[in-house]
């Protein structure tokens, strides 16, 4: 070897943006022109046996490197790679010689750093306070790091005459800043880069210098300094240390536009995979996935277009003296010829390719727990693919495939693996539907790791998990709402637990709002028992006595003097209780929640707002005549009420306004009451009338308003038909839509017979 190569002294050290295309070609270049006996790359040691995985065919970046503490889970740390990280591409290298070249991980081991956190949550990154780029481009002149590094690095291209030129200019850069700043204000840096040198002191034994080491730029003055090992050996002394796992796990690029691993978060992740998978021409290739990415929008972008983009982004490089467009001339130029000027097209672009939405890929062979391992069996059993971008599903619970899909689904919720949050449904709104919507984050890896305490499969933690969790429930609420999830997991080991829970805690609740919090959750348990067809028949007896002790309570609490917070609070409980009792069976119950209601509609200690609501209920419901709810407004609404309580009687009973546009009678009632509150006290209850009335839909407005305007002139004569309606019902018209209500009604309760 002749030239400059062949007067390097020492090993060759190789400084590196972290997620940094071009430190990638670099790096490759440099270690095919020096050809070194071993590569030592930044990581955990505890990574060395996974290695021999990146040469898999099926590990496909980004992954990451996720090391846990044994005894919890939850105390974790990710070293994220992708296709353009300087380590992959050295770690590739090493192991496509025609004789592997020995890679291994030198960084502070993983047992002290996660010995050294005592969150709960994984902090992934140790955030230097100096951003070394952002100071090198304020030095350099320039206000933005990420334009300065694509100016000096990723536009040099490929084939620079001498590889190892920009490694030493920023190596020098580097030190300058190091002997300016010193650790940058991060001081556990003295003590990852002491044991870098002890590992490089043990490679220089076994190879001498012809090694090369792959890490941040930041860490080489440091490398390269002369120090003695026993004074590193002193900072290393008395290090806390943990037992520690590692495995190999997918990650996105989406992920790594956080502040991921190795303090490096990166903003536009999917244009560096581009810029590094690009070898040529990368601004036409670049624009034109931008051209295929709005055609599949429907949006018309034609090869002119393209041609149009590329030539305005070199004109705006050239005025800004640029080497070549960057990020920001490509999509200023997008914005300009392919959206038409607009942001919302351009958003599409910045979401879908500068940031992106690839997921990589493990082998099946790779090391992970159990609970991984069964998961991953079912979701390839279901065909439910993990995947980064978000996406809806729709589950029909007849199936079942659609019906194991949502049992998983719960069961991992269940285990606070929130692979998927329920959604509402766009299409049938029948209980035998369901819509998820879904999207893998690899800090998910992490929490199937917590939960593995709790089981080797899927359905066994989630059992044992439910059984704790039941187990150390404080309020009746929260068991109630265990038991629904039990069911709707499919998890009827677990049913025997919740239920002694229940029991005992119903027995001992007094509090009528937290019995009433309560009901629901069961009602809704015992409604889809039947859908899923699992037997939840020992909850009917919990809910029916729940339901009772509700009935007999509620009075008394509704009269016991309550503030407008606590009377709104617990109308919203008699919705629920009365939602509830309408899934459960029994008519008897439903007659004893009438009575309940009529005495709560009539009973003048208790607040208008409930008593309002109590009526509208019985109303809608049938059970109370409209002459008898006229004569409560009128009651309600008469000048020796209160106008706040009247006001609040309005608020429960005209919740809905449809109500009011086809009852003439309710709607002039609220008329003349409006129209005779004195004029102080109209300022005092104008905000709880604004929220009622604003509440109402514009169509429902504007009818209301032509009501109220017909209204002040002379009215209709009693019995007869305001303008524009019918005197009388026409049962012939009316008898018309009977058909399509069968049918719609038979969607809303299952298959049609």
């Amino acid at each position: 070897m002749s030239g400059p190569l062949a007067e390097r002294r020492g090993p060759l050290l190789l400084g590196v943006r972290h997620h940094g295309p071009g430190s990638a070609r670099a790096v490759r270049a440099a270690l095919d022109a020096v050809r070194p006996a071993a590569v030592l790359i930044e990581g955990p040691p505890e990574g060395d046996a996974l290695l021999p995985l990146a040469a898999d065919p099926g590990m496909r970046p980004p992954v990451a490197l996720l090391a846990h503490a044994a005894d919890d889970p939850g105390r974790a740390a990710f070293w994220p790679l992708a296709a353009f990280s300087p380590e992959w591409v050295a770690i590739r290298w090493a192991q496509e010689q025609e004789v592997p070249v020995p890679v291994r991980f030198i960084d502070l081991p993983a047992a002290h750093t996660l010995a050294a956190r005592t969150a709960a949550v994984p902090d992934e990154a140790d955030s230097v306070r100096l951003d070394p780029l952002a100071a090198l481009a304020e030095t350099a002149g320039y206000d933005d790091p990420e334009r300065w590094w694509e100016d000096v690095v990723e536009h040099r291209g490929p084939g620079a005459a001498d590889p190892l030129g920009a490694f030493e200019v920023l190596g020098e850069a580097m030190a300058a800043l190091r002997e300016a700043y010193g650790d940058g204000g991060h001081a556990r840096d003295r003590v990852r880069e002491a044991y870098m040198r002890q590992r490089m002191r043990a490679a220089r034994r076994e190879f001498g210098d012809a090694y090369a080491v792959v890490c941040g730029a930041w860490h080489v003055p440091a490398l390269s300094a002369r120090t003695t090992a026993a004074a590193d050996r002193a900072l290393l002394t008395g290090l806390p240390k943990a037992k520690v796992e590692t495995a190999w796990v997918p990650w996105t690029h989406r992920r790594l536009a956080r502040a991921g691993g190795y303090g490096a978060g990166i903003t536009s992740p999917g244009w560096y995979a581009h810029l590094f998978a690009a070898r040529d021409r990368p601004v036409e290739r670049w624009l034109t996935k931008v051209a295929g990415l709005l055609r599949e929008e429907d949006r018309q972008v034609s090869p002119a277009h393209v041609i149009e983009a590329v030539r305005l982004a070199g004109t705006l490089a050239a005025l800004r003296g640029r080497p070549l467009p960057g990020l920001t001339e490509t999509l200023e130029a997008a914005r300009a010829v392919m959206c038409d000027g607009s942001d919302v097209p351009l958003a599409l672009i910045e979401d879908r390719l500068v940031v992106g939405d690839v997921l990589g890929e493990v082998p099946d062979g790779a090391p992970a727990v159990p609970l991984q391992r069964d998961l991953t069996r079912q979701q390839r059993s279901l065909r439910l693919k993990a995947e980064a971008r978000e996406r809806e599903l729709e589950l029909d619970l007849r199936k079942e495939t659609d019906a194991a899909k949502s049992v998983l689904l719960h069961r991992l919720r269940l285990l606070g693996i929130d692979w998927g949050a329920p959604a509402a449904s766009r299409g049938s709104t029948g209980t035998f539907r369901e819509t998820w919507r879904l999207r893998w984050e690899p800090e998910l890896s992490v929490r199937v790791a917590e939960a593995g305490i709790w089981g080797t499969t899927v359905v066994a933690a989630a059992t044992a998990k439910a059984e704790s969790d039941a187990a150390g429930a404080a309020e009746l609420g929260e068991v109630t709402e265990l038991a629904e999830r039990c069911l709707l997991a499919g998890l009827p080991d677990a049913l025997p637990a919740v239920l002694r829970a229940l029991a005992d805690r119903a027995a001992l609740d007094t509090d009528v709002a937290r019995l009433a919090k309560a009901l629901p959750a069961l009602a809704r348990a015992l409604r889809y028992g039947d859908v899923r067809g699992t037997d939840a028949s020992a909850l009917a007896t919990v809910a029916e006595g729940l339901a009772e002790r509700i009935c007999v309570a509620l009075p008394p609490a509704c009269a016991a003097g309550l503030d407008a917070d606590a009377a709104a609070q617990l109308r919203g409980h008699v919705d629920a209780v009365h939602g509830a009792i309408g899934l459960l069976d029994g008519e008897g119950l439903r007659e004893r929640w009438s009575a309940v209601l009529r005495v709560l509609a009539g009973r003048e200690r208790v607040p208008g707002t409930i008593r309002g609501r109590a009526a509208r209920l019985l109303l809608d419901e049938g059970r109370l005549p409209a002459e008898e709810a006229a004569r409560l407004m009128g009651l309600a609404l008469s000048p020796a009420a209160a106008p706040p309580d009247a006001a609040g009687w309005i608020e429960g009973f005209a919740a809905d306004g449809t109500l009011l546009v086809h009852d003439e009678r309710l709607l002039a009632l609220i008329d003349t009451w409006l129209a005779g509150i004195p004029e102080q006290a109209f300022t005092d209850v104008l905000p709880l009338l604004r929220r009622t009335f604003g509440a109402y839909g514009p169509g429902v407005k504007r009818s209301l308003g032509e009501l109220v305007r017909r209204g002040r002139s002379p009215r209709a004569e009693p019995g007869g038909a305001p303008e524009g309606f019918g005197p009388a019902l026409d049962p012939a018209r009316a008898d018309a839509v009977l058909p399509v209500l069968g049918l719609l009604l038979s969607g809303l309760s299952g298959p049609p017979p």
